[in-house]
C-alpha cells in the first residue's frame, strides 16, 4: 500500500455556517454540494486549486461544545497543513489571515515557509510554501533543525515570488 498525498479532513465544529464562511473567505474554500439529502449540520469544502473530491468536512456539533482540549489536557490533532504554490501568495493569505483576526504565527523552517491560523472554533492550521527540489542548498537543508522567524520579503527575494513551490517534492518535476 503506498499512500500519497491527503485526501481530505472531517473537524467538528460549533457553527457550521461560521466555519463555511471562514474558509470560504479566508481561504478560499467553496463549498460542494454533497451532503447527502436529509442530512442536517454539515458541509463539505474543496481548496482553491484542489484535485480532491473535497478537502474538508464540517460537521456541526453545536454552540455548547467545548474547545478542542487537544494537546494541553487530551490527545489529538495538532494541525493540518495546506501547500500554496507561490511565495506572493503566502503574503496575500497572510495579509487575509491578520485581517480575520487568524494569523497566530509565521515561522521559517528552511525548506518550508509557513504561516499559522486559528479558525473561529481556535482549531489550527499550517500554510505551507515548500523550496523547490532544485532550489534546495545547505543552508535550507540545515535550518530544517531549527524555527526561526519567517522575512517574507527577505525569502521573496531569495527565490522569487512567483517560484512555484515544491517542485520536484510534492510536485512532480
Amino acid at each position: 500500500m503506498g499512500i500519497h498525498r491527503l485526501n481530505h479532513a472531517v473537524l467538528y465544529v460549533s457553527d457550521l455556517e461560521r466555519s463555511v464562511a471562514f474558509y470560504r473567505d479566508v481561504l478560499g474554500f467553496r463549498r460542494v454540494p454533497m451532503t447527502p439529502e436529509g442530512f442536517r449540520g454539515a458541509a463539505f469544502l474543496q481548496a482553491p486549486d484542489s484535485t480532491n473530491d473535497h478537502d474538508l468536512g464540517l460537521f456541526e456539533i453545536g454552540a455548547a461544545a467545548g474547545a478542542s482540549q487537544a494537546g494541553r489536557a487530551t490527545v489529538g490533532l495538532y494541525h493540518l497543513a495546506w501547500e500554496l504554490d507561490t511565495l506572493d501568495e503566502l503574503r496575500a493569505t497572510a495579509e487575509r489571515l491578520a485581517a480575520a483576526g487568524a494569523l497566530v504565527g509565521a515561522s521559517d523552517h528552511g525548506t518550508t515557509k509557513s504561516l499559522y491560523g486559528r479558525d473561529p472554533d481556535g482549531l489550527e492550521f499550517e500554510i505551507v510554501w515548500i523550496v523547490p527540489a532544485d532550489l534546495l542548498d545547505d543552508a535550507a537543508l540545515a535550518a530544517r533543525t531549527r524555527i526561526g522567524r519567517l522575512d517574507l520579503d527577505r525569502e521573496r527575494q531569495r527565490y522569487g515570488g512567483q517560484t512555484r513551490g515544491g517542485v520536484g517534492i510534492s510536485v512532480p518535476v
